[in-house]
């Protein structure tokens, strides 16, 4: 992928900055409208182009950051991230009447993540829980123990583009519904905020507006390193099931799995090429049936690269994100695109691929 404009794709400098092709129509259905592939071409090219001519919004007399955050070589090591719980399906995004199928693959997921001893952080929408009543509350209660923790992903996932500041911080505190009394109650702390789209202001005015509010509230923004498009391959998931097609499910299983361990690689350089080092990864992924398939397998691929599973917090300890990226897009860039912005270092994120046209095509087939 290229950059992105929500979690898209631009091309030559920011491949998420220019992602947010798909990202872009998400913010109002929790899934992305993508465009037919010439048009998503097309219009990963023009925000490239616009990315490459724009000047970075800096604070006045700031200077690009050229130093490297890391001064010892360090072995790769990767914090996992759910967004969307207590449950995200393909198509739905209130996620209503599928109780049975939020329950199984919440814990096929938690499951899995105790199998590799893993840490990961879930990022909780406060409109999903309500949605699923008190199941909702109870899916949520194996993330708050252990090597598992909940965040604050908003109460309504709004794109804070749409935004005011005092619009924002509503979000913000009402997010807080269920979750900050779950987490008081056994003695932890909501620490970490993540951008619904990865939009963490448009403007650098309106960026450093959410951060105070954030700070405020005692929250640091969750960064994320990897994307690797799953709610693209969970619309196609979704259809397979809903029509029986064994086949097809295990080909779109293994396609998933192909392009997550493709990006995994090339963010992996990206990052290595924008900062000198191996910074710890933070792989952004959502709670659904997918990932609850492959769940297993989509961990061994770090583990057969010889990444250690970290927690979020440990993640975002390492230098690279002692600061929060000071470029400002209306997308949803990776890190590794707005690192290179703040560094004024030029990439080309034509070489991240796109996912396969076939699950997009098949994704958006009518329902049976």
């Amino acid at each position: 992928m290229l950059l992105q404009p929500s979690h898209f794709k631009l091309a030559p400098i920011c491949r998420d900055i220019t992602k947010p092709v798909k990202s872009i129509d998400r913010k109002r259905t929790g899934t992305a409208k993508v465009p037919q592939p010439f048009l998503r071409r097309l219009v990963r090219w023009v925000i490239a182009s616009a990315m490459a001519l724009a000047p970075v919004s800096h604070p006045a007399g700031a200077q690009p950051l050229r130093q490297e955050p890391c001064s010892t070589p360090s072995a790769p090591s990767v914090a996992i991230t759910f967004d969307d719980l207590p449950y995200s399906i393909a198509g739905d995004p209130e996620a209503r009447n599928v109780l049975h199928a939020a329950g199984d693959a919440n814990a096929s997921i938690v499951a899995a993540l105790d199998r590799y001893h893993a840490p990961a952080t879930g990022f909780v929408v406060e409109r999903r829980v309500k949605a699923l009543g008190q199941m909702g509350v109870t899916l949520l209660a194996p993330w708050n123990q252990g090597r598992l923790e909940l965040g604050n992903h908003s109460f309504g996932h709004k794109d804070s583009n749409d935004l005011n500041v005092e619009e924002f911080r509503h979000e913000v505190m009402e997010g807080e519904a269920t979750i900050g009394p779950m987490v008081r109650n056994v003695g932890r702390s909501l620490s970490f905020f993540r951008f619904p789209y990865n939009h963490v202001g448009d403007t650098a005015d309106r960026r450093e507006a959410f951060e105070a509010v954030l700070r405020e509230r005692g929250y640091r923004i969750a960064a994320s390193t990897i994307d690797t498009s799953d709610y693209l391959f969970d619309a196609a998931h979704e259809h397979a099931l809903k029509t029986g097609d064994e086949d097809m499910r295990h080909r779109i299983e293994i396609a998933y799995l192909d392009y997550s361990r493709a990006e995994i690689a090339y963010y992996a350089d990206l990052n290595r090429q924008v900062l000198g080092c191996d910074a710890p990864a933070i792989m952004l992924l959502h709670l659904n049936r997918i990932n609850a398939s492959v769940m297993d397998r989509l961990l061994g691929i770090f583990q057969r690269s010889g990444y250690r599973f970290v927690s979020l917090d440990e993640a975002q300890a390492h230098p690279a994100y002692a600061s929060s990226p000071r470029f400002t897009t209306r997308f949803g860039p990776m890190w590794g695109y707005r690192w290179a912005r703040d560094r004024g270092i030029k990439v080309d994120g034509s070489r991240e691929q796109e996912p396969p046209a076939w699950i997009v095509s098949y994704g958006k087939s009518p329902a049976p």
